[in-house]
């Protein structure tokens, strides 16, 4: 499968983004999918992750803040992205697996190429 990452840019803080992440082939319905974001300097972190049936995952440290959801008809999977901070400052991956959600970077398959957000104070 193929993903592509949209949605990223230049927003204040407290402010909202809305990420998106369209995959190709006919069986993306079959995937979980996760978002990883990488800031200059540190390593790709875990943000949230959805089962092929709508099973949600998410770090501590945007709970509450983001969420993360599909559409398979669409197959697409998005990241509401609601109160941002300046350390939310990164570039965001979207990811999938065919083995259940996961944590680990190093558990998907698939990477899209990243959109990066960028948050001011």
């Amino acid at each position: 499968v193929q993903l592509q990452a949209s949605g990223g840019g230049l927003v204040q803080a407290g402010g909202s983004l809305r990420l998106s992440c369209a995959a190709s082939g006919r069986t993306f319905s079959r995937y979980n999918m996760g978002w990883f974001r990488q800031s200059p300097g540190k390593e790709r972190a875990f943000i949230a992750a959805i089962t092929w049936n709508g099973g949600t995952l998410y770090a501590d440290s945007v709970k509450g803040r983001f969420t993360i959801s599909r559409d398979n008809a669409k197959n697409t999977v998005y990241l509401q992205m609601n109160s941002l901070k300046p350390e939310d400052t990164a570039r965001y991956y979207c990811a999938a697996r065919v083995a259940g959600v996961s944590r680990g970077v190093y558990e998907y398959d698939y990477w899209g190429q990243g959109t990066l957000v960028t948050v001011s104070s």
